[in-house]
């Protein structure tokens, strides 16, 4: 009787854990970490340590390390993620997806599209920073009002969905970033501690992660969301953005949307459209009249973004509210200007005032404010974007880092231009509707990217 009993509740058992696991696999959420040990991860890189401590994964900061990772042994694709964490208020952190690390890259250098945890001032949690590649994608900049999401001294919840090309994220039920991106559609997911260098003053900081989990089947992404969206692939728009309103000025192949500067039909001259960009070649660097201008007139209010690259020692300029009643003296059409510039070759860098003339900036007339790492290397690729609201307030945004804001016909505004080459133009950017244009300046600059919201 005592064997029958132990039998019958051995079938029980097997039986309830049959049934858990059925609802497990209907529901599709895998453990990533089964709150005991560091079983399914590995450590790369850094020297921090990663333990166990009631529950949850703990990660300790140590001096004289590079960031370090604990890693997933297996690689994932597309997916939704989901954790929680909290961080002392001194360390950085982040969860990388779609992570490599190679030998034949940086030495096996962890590399991939990172999620931040940031308790910093700057409050930039859940952003989306590309780790050893390409720096910020999607800084919270772009979106001010998640800023408020992360919660000092107490759980975050994080949400990542992954999904073919678009890349969201979730902070405490905030949607916060997304990206579409398609340079690493593969790899692992890991838990960074951040580098600390030698600052005693952060030495045993901690970070923790606990109910650590992923679904890879049935994915159902979250309803849309009205935030920014950062399209990394060349001359594309997503579906997602064109429920927004944004259109394509540009798609890699027609030009039909533009037109020279005083003409009727794009440039014979210098200016080509068919090889997934809009280039101007060089010249003998004067200014010809040359530029290429919209069809369109777009205004009071748009949001215009674009990717530029440079040449070795290029000038050039993205102008909006482009007014041709004003004779420009066979010139570049006269508007507000967005500097593409480059600033360490060109002497109009040192021109003007203040650096007024410099990459980003409003043409000689406010200085852009660019932060460290904010201008990419000569022969890559900028992102540019130029933002303008009801209220008058115009913002330039330099790879997603914004470096310029004013107000159109505020009295500072007025003064600004008063004391600027554009003095003699009565009413300089003030125009209700205007051309937006790509400036011929002589030189070997690319375009691609081109897209329009209007309001």
């Amino acid at each position: 009787m005592n064997r029958y009993f132990k039998f019958l509740t051995c079938i029980v058992f097997l039986v309830s854990l049959s049934a858990a696991h059925a609802q497990k696999s209907k529901d599709g959420w895998v453990n990533l970490f089964n709150g005991k040990d560091l079983t399914g991860w590995k450590q790369l890189n850094g020297k921090a340590k990663y333990e166990v401590k009631d529950g949850a994964i703990v990660g300790t900061s140590v001096m004289d390390t590079p960031n370090s990772f604990l890693t997933t042994e297996k690689d994932y694709g597309d997916f939704i993620f989901e954790c929680d964490v909290k961080v002392d208020n001194k360390l950085n952190s982040g969860i990388q997806i779609r992570s490599l690390s190679k030998p034949d890259y940086n030495n096996g250098r962890v590399h991939g599209y990172q999620v931040e945890i940031d308790p910093a001032d700057r409050a930039w949690s859940a952003g989306i920073y590309d780790e050893a590649r390409r720096g910020w994608l999607y800084t919270l900049e772009l979106n001010p009002a998640a800023k408020k999401a992360f919660k000092r001294d107490e759980w975050n919840k994080y949400r990542i969905e992954a999904i073919g090309t678009s890349i969201r994220t979730f902070l405490n039920g905030v949607p916060v970033a997304h990206v579409i991106d398609d340079m690493t559609p593969v790899g692992f997911i890991c838990l960074q501690v951040h580098s600390i260098g030698k600052d005693q003053s952060r030495e045993g900081t901690q970070v923790s992660w606990k109910n650590v989990r992923i679904k890879t089947a049935n994915l159902k992404p979250s309803p849309a969301a009205n935030i920014r969206i950062v399209n990394l692939i060349p001359n594309s728009i997503s579906p997602a953005e064109v429920a927004q309103g944004w259109k394509q000025l540009y798609n890699g192949k027609s030009a039909d949307q533009w037109r020279a500067y005083g003409g009727t039909e794009f440039p014979s001259k210098r200016w080509s459209y068919n090889d997934g960009t809009i280039t101007i070649s060089k010249s003998d660097g004067s200014e010809t009249g040359n530029d290429l201008v919209t069809k369109k007139l777009f205004g009071p209010v748009f949001e215009f973004q674009f990717e530029f690259k440079l040449t070795e020692g290029a000038n050039s300029g993205v102008k909006y509210f482009v007014d041709q009643k004003f004779n420009s003296g066979g010139k570049s059409g006269i508007g507000c200007e967005f500097q593409v510039l480059d600033d360490a070759k060109h002497p109009d860098a040192k021109m003007g005032k203040n650096g007024n003339r410099t990459i980003g900036s409003f043409y000689d007339v406010i200085a852009s404010a660019k932060p460290n790492g904010s201008i990419k290397k000569i022969g890559e690729w900028n992102q540019g974007r130029i933002v303008v609201l009801k209220d008058g307030t115009v913002q330039h945004f330099l790879n997603n880092h914004k470096v310029v804001e004013y107000v159109r016909g505020s009295q500072s505004f007025k003064d600004l231009v008063a004391e600027s080459k554009f003095k003699k133009f009565e009413g300089f950017g003030l125009s209700e509707k205007g051309n937006l244009l790509l400036q011929d300046h002589g030189d070997n600059v690319s375009f691609r990217s081109l897209k329009i919201k209007e309001q």
